[in-house]
């Protein structure tokens, strides 16, 4: 499984807005520049995260983009869904009726179990944590 470069541009501009005071506002096209995303796709990126309540834009001599929450209220999980809908590593993990072998099949198991555990690790991860890391490195 691999995230969508979507979602890993995403998470690399949510973490640069992170770093940033909390009055402070990004110009689309600094973020870009920095984190080396294509402006383009930037731009849908940004209309994505603030359709999801993650960032604040505005328009005009003041505008800019800016977190919507804190740091420590927005997880890697929160991101990377506002951008490739829910998780799913397998098919036969959306429930049943979706696999054929049904509960029978033995591999079922470990793919819902692998989800719960990648899901819960993303899910438990915010970007003030990640920045605290990258201070601490």
């Amino acid at each position: 499984m691999q995230i969508t470069r979507q979602a890993d541009y995403a998470l690399r501009a949510m973490l640069y807005l992170s770093r940033m005071d909390p009055d402070a506002r990004a110009a689309t096209s600094q973020i870009a520049d920095i984190q080396q995303i294509p402006p383009s796709f930037l731009a849908k990126i940004i209309s994505q995260l603030s359709i999801a309540g993650l960032i604040h834009t505005s328009r005009g001599a003041r505008g800019g983009v800016s977190l919507a929450r804190n740091p420590e209220d927005i997880s890697v999980l929160d991101v990377v869904e506002s951008i490739d809908g829910p998780i799913a590593l397998n098919e036969c993990t959306h429930g049943t009726g979706s696999c054929p072998f049904g509960e029978e099949c033995p591999l079922q198991p470990l793919w819902c179990g692998a989800q719960a555990e990648l899901i819960q690790k993303l899910r438990n991860t915010n970007f003030a944590q990640l920045n605290k890391q990258k201070e601490a490195a």
